[in-house]
């Protein structure tokens, strides 16, 4: 029985983990929701030719994301509520790509 309880521990630990790709200076998709209370692991997958950035000053995070990688970014426990994310300075039309995680 103890043991059937140790092999089911690491399940519990893991993070519930997510895709956020980059591609073309967007993030796809903008806006993520995840559980409030939680802390998750975002994968951020830069399909993109150009080093692309995911900053946020609401999650206290900035990731720099090589053209052709992923990058990992654990965010959270969140309460609820709305966080802006951002990508590079751009010129392109519209400015840096922008996204959304909403905790629930």
């Amino acid at each position: 029985m103890a043991l059937q309880f140790l092999a089911a521990t690491p399940a519990l630990c893991e993070n519930p983990e997510y895709t956020i790709v980059i591609k073309g200076h967007r993030f796809v998709p903008a806006q993520l929701s995840i559980p409030a209370r939680t802390k998750v692991r975002i994968v951020l997958d830069n399909q993109g030719t150009t080093e692309e950035e995911f900053d946020s000053h609401a999650l206290n995070r900035e990731k720099h994301v090589a053209p052709g990688s992923q990058a990992i970014v654990f965010v959270g426990p969140l309460e609820p509520g709305r966080y802006i994310f951002q990508g590079d300075e751009s010129d392109d039309p519209g400015g840096p790509a922008l996204g959304i995680i909403e905790a629930r």
